[in-house]
């Protein structure tokens, strides 16, 4: 094996045929073959070897391919999830296509929360954006529905146990409003299921509208519409992948290193990426795959 061999898992979630999980459950069921062996978890492959599922050889990415990372806004009533057989709208439908690989979201909003979701097709960089140990901030803007008093906002500051453990606000700033509904820009570098809500619901308060305005480096900007995606510029790209400890490249040398010419004033148009072109043939591919599945 080749000092460039990577883990199939690995190869097969990047070129986009699922998550590495599923793949996995591929190699348990005895349904991938390397080279004409059963694959076994632990393998690793290169561009020198022929991979299969269900005895159909596979089109593998091993193509320069450029790193991208979307920021949508993402409104009311629409989910994270690809597929939902009760809910129509997911944020995937609004998004370009990759002729390689696929969209991966750096965790979830609930149906009714709107806001900033960054997706990338760099699995590496989304795991690492989602794991604890980096500790990205999450910046949300929150209508509280009650009275919100200094001994609430120390509870909230100090910490909560909650039925999945302890959680917190590392920060919190009154941002206007009067009367019963106020406004707070609460922060927080954790991504578990209704962590927000449940952290002001833990101290009898109701919240009745709830907005990610910040993940990371990266904000949601004016003139951004709910439904719109835009392409990272270089320099957020390089600060983000920064965060994390990760390099970006640019496979783009013109225009000074930017993917697009001034993305942030024209949402959901973007540049393809650049790629070394390979012939696919009869084999098969991600979408080829997800056809044969409806059929």
């Amino acid at each position: 094996m080749t000092d460039s061999a990577e883990k199939i898992q690995k190869v097969l979630a990047r070129t986009g045929y699922g998550s590495r999980r599923e793949v996995e459950r591929w190699i348990a069921s005895g349904r991938l073959k390397v080279d004409g062996r059963l694959a076994v978890l632990g393998d690793r492959i290169s561009a020198a070897n022929k991979v299969s599922l269900d005895d159909k050889q596979l089109f593998l990415s091993w193509e320069l391919y450029q790193q991208r990372v979307l920021a949508y806004y993402k409104p009311e009533g629409e989910i994270c999830s690809r597929h939902d057989p009760d809910h129509k709208k997911t944020i995937f439908d609004h998004l370009p296509n990759l002729s390689i690989g696929r969209w991966i979201a750096a965790g979830r909003l609930d149906i009714n929360t709107t806001g900033l979701i960054l997706l990338s097709n760099d699995g590496q960089l989304i795991n690492r954006l989602m794991h604890p140990s980096h500790e990205i901030e999450r910046e949300y803007a929150v209508r509280v529905l009650g009275e919100v008093n200094d001994d609430i906002i120390n509870n909230l500051k100090q910490g909560v146990m909650l039925e999945d453990g302890l959680a917190k606000f590392d920060n919190i700033k009154f941002s206007g409003g009067e009367g019963a509904n106020r406004w707070y820009h609460v922060v927080l570098k954790e991504g578990r299921n209704r962590e927000v809500r449940r952290l002001w619901e833990s101290q009898g308060l109701m919240v009745s509208r709830l907005s990610r305005i910040r993940f990371g480096n990266i904000s949601l900007q004016r003139g951004q519409k709910q439904g719109k995606f835009r392409d990272l510029e270089h320099a957020e790209l390089k600060q983000l992948y920064q965060s994390v400890g990760l390099k970006y490249q640019s496979l783009d040398k013109g225009a000074k290193g930017k993917l697009t010419k001034s993305p942030s004033s024209k949402y959901n148009k973007t540049t393809p990426s650049k790629r070394i072109q390979t012939n696919r043939g009869k084999l098969l591919t991600p979408k080829r795959l997800k056809n044969k599945k409806r059929s």
